[in-house]
């Protein structure tokens, strides 16, 4: 094997770049990126970048002697539109076409937009990569009145980002609880108590959202028939798509994204997809966090190379919200769901355990207590029946229950 081709560059590529190297894989890896940046984190746009707390540097995956021992043919900005499988080819928009012997995709996902004629408005923005960080960041040193439409992470952690530097912010969340796809009612609940707590109004049931821009360049956001007071900037955080074109086109195996088996290969033996873009081997849905992204990519890159290495690791991810650090460990399972039980420790700690019929962690949600998180990845994985009154028990030590 002497040519591999990755679309994408990001949290995947990057991961599966620095393993077929460190694998010893000394042939030609030619990357295709449409930004100009490369193999950085996602994460902290929202946050801590956003916030200018930290630098663009600060996002790289690697040193820049580390990426250029790596030897990337680098195809960038560039995008590729067209996948022939009999030919093992990849067209580019630029017009290059790229043979393979093995391809990645890892093409991630891009920001949502319900309605697209938000897309063209100026002072309506979503975030998803460096240059949307940097315009929003360089509004946000101006404006006042912030909207977040979207009640999802991703628009949780803007919000929170935006009320710390002293803005006014309101979230508008099409659904009747905030994170309702991935938390359960009382995390919901949780959630909008800490938001509202901070001073951001929280509107659930906004299902009838229309912007009008202002002849100020302000916003005017109509909630149904309500009409709120002008904004001076709205950041869109409500969801995200799949990229899966490229193998929709290719006529590759697709649902809802790629469908990959537990070595990342997909219906064509010598393709391979990773990070937001594949469906969970296990679970059957994508999963849009950092370490999936990770892990997901190095098993691939060493399955490509002939090591068969399956992943299945537990989906874990977190963010971070005013003061609140909050991780997710597994995934809102609600019909596997026979018992939730809640323990605080304080007002700034929390844990909300999902056990199923067995008395077995399926599901948890921790708020500032990541050495809790550490230990229930071992109880899930070795399937550990548990104590719900010991789980409750604040004065009983969970670090008992290696």
């Amino acid at each position: 094997m002497n040519k591999i081709v990755i679309v994408g560059a990001g949290q995947a590529a990057g991961w599966a770049v620095h393993t077929l190297r460190n694998q010893g894989y000394a042939g030609e890896i030619h990357v295709v990126s449409n930004e100009d940046h490369v193999f950085y984190e996602r994460p902290p746009l929202s946050k801590q970048v956003l916030s200018e707390e930290a630098t663009l540097e600060s996002l790289n995956l690697f040193s820049i002697d580390q990426v250029d021992d790596f030897c990337v043919i680098w195809h960038k900005p560039d995008h590729a539109v067209k996948l022939d499988k009999a030919q093992k080819t990849v067209h580019l928009e630029s017009g290059k076409q790229l043979v393979y012997d093995k391809l990645l995709i890892a093409t991630g996902s891009r920001a949502r937009i319900p309605v697209s004629a938000w897309s063209s408005m100026e002072h309506v923005y979503t975030l998803r990569n460096i240059q949307d960080c940097q315009q929003l960041a360089q509004h946000l040193k101006t404006a006042q009145r912030i909207a977040v439409i979207g009640g999802g992470w991703i628009g949780l952690e803007i919000a929170a980002t935006a009320r710390k530097q002293g803005k006014d912010v309101d979230i508008f969340e099409y659904g009747s609880r905030l994170c309702a796809r991935s938390v359960s009612p009382e995390v919901s609940d949780f959630l909008k108590e800490l938001h509202e707590k901070a001073g951001t109004h929280v509107h659930l049931d906004a299902t009838k959202l229309h912007l009008i821009e202002a002849s100020n360049k302000q916003v005017e956001v109509f909630n149904a028939d309500s009409s709120l007071p002008l904004f001076d900037c709205v950041v869109v955080g409500a969801g995200a798509e799949i990229a899966k074109e490229l193998a929709d086109l290719a006529q590759l195996e697709v649902k809802d994204g790629i469908v990959v088996n537990e070595f990342g290969q997909t219906s064509d033996l010598d393709i391979y997809a990773a990070g937001d873009v594949a469906i969970h081997p296990t679970l059957g849905y994508c999963i849009q966090s950092w370490a999936n992204a990770q892990n997901q990519a190095i098993a691939t890159a060493k399955s490509m190379l002939g090591d068969l290495t399956a992943y299945q690791d537990i989906p874990w991810l977190w963010s971070d919200q005013y003061q609140a650090n909050i991780q997710i460990l597994g995934t809102y399972q609600p019909e596997q769901t026979k018992q939730v039980v809640i323990r605080k420790t304080d007002e700034n700690q929390i844990s909300f355990f999902y056990l199923n019929e067995q008395h077995q962690l399926i599901n948890m949600i921790a708020v500032n207590d990541a050495k809790l998180v550490k230990l229930a990845k071992r109880w899930i994985a070795n399937s550990k029946q548990l104590d719900p009154a010991q789980l409750q028990d604040i004065n009983f030590n969970l670090m008992k229950l290696k």
